[in-house]
């Protein structure tokens, strides 16, 4: 099973070409890039040249024999009542697209988006992401949907919004053509919401689940740090992931455990990252 992680921490602490170098010499065997950044209109990535900046990336991540395999578009895809805002995004989530495709990546997440209206939601989020489907045709990319949550607004606790359980996760995606669209399953989003990790990937299995965020939390807060430092059970974890045959990659997105550490222990705490990485991928082979 290949090994991924993302750029996002990393790319914005020291910049895109450093973090491709720490986590290439960390030892992954690919890169989930990180595209928050095109929220900023200054960014290379919305700039004309933008081809030779991700190209470079590429170079330098291939000198160690790393590929990019995954990516994230920027978020909110959408905000509701707010068309200036949707325009401008939907072209950064296709200039996201384009950049995948430039490197060679597979699968690009990008969110839904939750709404007031309940009983509409499903309809405006499938009208979405099949206003992105002949842009996946065109540049050989997949679009993941991901599990989210959002917060209570009395409360201002979490609470589920949108593909938070797996059954309304596959409810999406079986409406979707599945030559252009697949799951992303955030193991993270899971619990926040009062799902149970393991049962999430057995309800969407094996042909749907091609991509994974893999963080660790309290249940309570959506901290995303390193398996073992949160409560999630990491064992029924793996059991679920070699139980439904998962055969995609094992990608982190737990870069606020970079957070604890000064710039200088970065290489070694993505060392560190790394090896659970190994040892989760070796817990789900072992189960198969």
């Amino acid at each position: 099973m290949i090994l991924t992680t993302q750029t996002d921490r990393l790319g914005i602490r020291l910049g895109d070409e450093k973090a491709v170098e720490i986590l290439c010499r960390a030892g992954f065997d690919a890169l989930d890039y990180s595209m928050f950044g095109l929220h900023n209109p200054e960014h290379p990535l919305n700039g004309p040249d933008f081809e030779s900046y991700v190209q470079n990336l590429k170079k330098k991540a291939a000198a160690y024999g790393v590929t990019f395999r995954q990516a994230h578009a920027p978020f909110p895809s959408c905000r509701e009542n707010d068309e200036d805002y949707n325009q401008v995004t939907f072209t950064r989530i296709v200039r996201a697209m384009e950049v995948v495709s430039v490197l060679g990546a597979r699968i690009i997440v990008v969110h839904p988006t939750c709404i007031s209206r309940a009983d509409e939601m499903k309809q405006y989020n499938l009208d979405f992401y099949r206003r992105l489907q002949p842009y996946c045709e065109k540049l050989g990319v997949k679009v993941a949907l991901e599990n989210m949550w959002g917060r209570n607004k009395v409360t201002g606790r979490i609470c589920p919004n949108v593909c938070s359980t797996g059954k309304e996760l596959c409810g999406y995606i079986d409406e979707l053509d599945s030559r252009y669209f697949t799951v992303c399953l955030d193991l993270g989003h899971c619990g926040l919401v009062g799902e149970d990790a393991a049962d999430m990937v057995r309800t969407v299995g094996h042909d749907r689940l091609k991509a994974l965020h893999v963080h660790d939390n309290d249940n309570a807060s959506d901290s995303h740090t390193a398996p073992y430092f949160g409560k999630m059970n990491w064992d029924s974890i793996t059991q679920a992931l070699a139980d439904i045959r998962y055969d995609g990659d094992f990608t982190f997105e737990a870069d606020r455990f970079y957070d604890l550490f000064p710039d200088s222990l970065l290489p070694s705490a993505a060392k560190f990252l790394h090896d659970i990485g190994r040892s989760l991928i070796s817990m789900i082979e072992s189960k198969s």
